[in-house]
């Protein structure tokens, strides 16, 4: 039988710091931001709308061509890049506002979730170690792909790649 997502995390030789973000089912910002004692600051890559392709429609169980807003961000303290993420999410299930500010682009998503009242919940996929992407290219890098589910339906799909570092040192 395939290991979970989680047990993976028990086998990996990571700080522990990197192993609690990579394994919570909720906000990573929040999480980085009592574990530096900082401010994270969200850095804006990719910010647009497009239909949606045949394998993100089935990703996010959706039809084809259906709008779906394409982000990818990396969240910084003090200028030091600690998570690279790519997000999609499908625009006509997003709760009035929440479509706003998913565009704006640099409020981070667990606060637009919170701001919004949204009772979701966390369906981690996949956990990995590869090679980076983005900023991370040619760097180890922990990789977790999760849906984020509200009212039964994918909100968003995203996936996180955090680097095997000494920044997750104490």
């Amino acid at each position: 039988m395939e290991p979970r997502p989680l047990d993976k995390l028990t086998t990996l030789d990571i700080p522990t710091t990197l192993r609690i973000c990579a394994g919570t089912d909720g906000s990573v910002t929040y999480l980085l931001e009592v574990m530096t004692k900082q401010h994270v600051d969200v850095v804006t890559g990719i910010q647009e709308v497009g239909e949606a392709t045949k394998a993100e429609a089935k990703l996010l169980d959706i039809r084809s061509g259906d709008l779906v807003n394409h982000r990818e961000v990396v969240l910084e303290v003090s200028g030091k890049p600690y998570v690279f993420a790519r997000s999609l999410a499908p625009i006509d299930l997003m709760p009035g506002g929440m479509k706003a500010d998913l565009i704006r682009a640099d409020i981070p998503i667990g606060r637009i979730l919170r701001k919004y009242k949204l009772e979701t919940r966390r369906d981690i996929l996949n956990i990995v170690m590869k090679n980076g992407e983005g900023v991370f290219s040619g760097v180890k890098v922990l990789s977790r792909e999760y849906n984020i589910i509200h009212a039964g339906r994918v909100l968003m799909w995203i996936n996180e790649q955090f680097p095997v570092d000494d920044r997750w040192e104490p």
